[in-house]
């Protein structure tokens, strides 16, 4: 597939430092969000959103410090469209090599009425003052509409086109409460693209939330929309259900590229080891039914799974272990499990065992399993052990 480098290049924008961070039970240190931070340059994200400046003293010292250290990816810091906070994010990226300031607005109407008291006109007017204030500091302006994916699109249309003549070269949709659905969150994309004026000077974003369990899926119906900017986070981390996962969504386009007809610059390899860094750094694990990282995506219990990933591990796993950086798949060994399994792990053990034996050793694996969840590696040699000493009593006998 040819891939065009920048019509048909989805850009990562790794918000795990922000509204990862923010969410209850996730803060990290300045030393931690460094470590982090540095992960993602090893993951080859390209643009990290360091924090945002404004919101605690600490926030804007781990924005800069990630700034002067961190060297790679563009360096993002999040302000309101307020003099003071676009200071303050500003004076934080000051020793960043590549710099980008996102300023945002509230576009909905509940967001209007009762949380800023503004009419539209309003809105629109102070978009167009953040947005021309953050260019007196940098060219690169983001700009994000909060609660997008509930804006009536003619509204959307008409802050978009204002936001690109005040100079925004980004145009980010959040779907912020995770209220959209993939079609029209997708037909949303469509309609600024053929209706703003200017459009195709800008590249399209997606920031979604996970509340209804649609981010990722949101964000890949964007892409299809003609979004080429996805903002995620390691392991979906975020306000309440948590943002679009960046390890789902990177995956999603690499497994199914003749789809989507688009790339990333993100190397998997890392993702594994970045997902587990971010995990424990924050003290929160990983759920093992979580789709590509989790303990579980590479596992199988099932006798009759196990035989066919024997066989061929395409038949189970549409992914490859090490393309995510993991060692390998785990056959786990459990009451569900067959006998091939089992010769397998017998054999791997260094053990041979003829089919008579295997078949009592079997036998006697399967009522130990209905006991035990899973059996090591241990309990596995033990009933080897078991069996061959009984075999040499039987033949003494």
């Amino acid at each position: 597939m040819a891939i065009d480098s920048d019509k048909d290049r989805v850009l990562i924008f790794d918000t795990t430092l922000r509204d990862g961070e923010q969410a209850p039970g996730y803060s990290m240190t300045r030393e931690e969000k460094l470590q982090v931070a540095r992960a993602l340059v090893e993951l080859r994200v390209d643009v990290i959103e360091a924090g945002f400046p404004a919101s605690s003293r600490s926030d804007w010292e781990s924005v800069q410090t990630i700034g002067r250290e961190v060297h790679g990816p563009i360096i993002c810091a999040m302000a309101r469209c307020l003099r003071e906070d676009i200071v303050l994010a500003a004076e934080a990226l000051q020793d960043a090599d590549r710099a980008r300031l996102q300023v945002f607005v509230p576009s909905s109407s509940i967001h209007l009425q009762y949380k800023m008291r503004m009419a539209e006109a309003e809105i629109i007017r102070r978009a167009v003052e953040g947005i021309c204030i953050a260019r007196e500091f940098c060219e690169d302006v983001q700009f994000g509409l909060e609660d997008a994916s509930r804006t009536h699109c003619e509204f959307l249309a008409q802050i978009a086109e204002r936001a690109i003549e005040a100079g925004a070269s980004t145009i980010n949709l959040a779907d912020t409460v995770g209220y959209a659905v993939p079609e029209e969150f997708s037909d949303l994309f469509r309609y600024l693209r053929k209706n703003v004026r200017g459009i195709d000077k800008v590249r399209l974003a997606a920031h979604c939330h996970n509340d209804l369990g649609m981010a990722v899926a949101n964000s890949l119906a964007a892409v299809s929309g003609g979004a080429r900017h996805i903002e995620c986070t390691i392991n979906g981390i975020g306000e309440r259900a948590g943002n679009c996962s960046l390890e789902e969504v990177v995956m999603a386009l690499r497994t199914r590229a003749e789809f989507f007809n688009v790339c990333t610059g993100i190397d998997p390899t890392h993702l594994y080891a970045t997902s587990y860094l971010v995990a424990n750094v924050t003290g929160v694990p990983i759920p093992r039914n979580k789709a590509v990282v989790g303990e579980n995506a590479f596992s199988h219990e099932s006798g009759i799974h196990q035989h066919a990933v024997l066989q061929h591990p395409s038949t189970y796993e549409i992914l490859r272990p090490e393309d995510i950086g993991r060692p390998h798949s785990n056959l786990v060994l459990g009451k569900h499990s067959g006998r091939h399994a089992l010769r397998e792990r017998v054999k791997k053990l260094g053990f041979e065992l003829d089919e008579f034996a295997l078949n009592r050793v079997f036998k006697t694996f399967k009522t130990l399993a209905e006991g035990k969840k899973e059996l090591s590696d241990s309990d596995i040699e033990a009933l080897v052990v078991s069996e061959n000493h009984s075999r040499v009593e039987g033949l003494r006998e």
